[in-house]
């Protein structure tokens, strides 16, 4: 197959044979229309996880992808503004997820060791 390829400005003109290549210049090339690229089959939506039933109250969602290393929170716990709810790791480092606000938890959805999605629910607060 003959293809015509830009480089540097220059045109160059290259066939292609059963895995071999060999370029040629071939000084200014015919102008190519390129083939309307084809069209991706569609993909059904993917089901959302299965989470578990979150409590009533304000959700601590998951500021990134990762997975849950330690769970430093239960239900029916008071927890102050700042302190540690969780220890996400994500790209090899550990993040502190942390209670936004004073209040109790009534629900945590995620076990230790479980990933988790940006967004996913990982505790209520009340």
């Amino acid at each position: 197959m003959k293809y015509v390829v830009t480089l540097n400005g220059k045109k160059y003109e290259v066939e292609v044979e059963r895995g071999q290549a060999t370029a040629v210049y071939a000084g200014e090339a015919a102008p190519v229309q390129a083939a309307p690229a084809p069209k991706a089959p569609a993909v059904p939506a993917a089901a959302p996880a299965a989470a578990a039933p979150a409590g009533k109250g304000e959700v601590v969602a998951a500021p990134m992808p990762g997975t849950i290393l330690d769970i430093r929170c239960q239900a029916g716990q008071a927890v102050k503004a700042g302190e540690i709810l969780f220890i996400l790791e994500a790209m090899k480092m550990e993040n502190e997820i942390c209670a936004p606000r004073d209040g109790t938890v009534t629900a945590v959805c995620v076990s230790k060791a479980s990933p988790v999605e940006t967004g996913m629910t990982l505790c209520t607060l009340a």
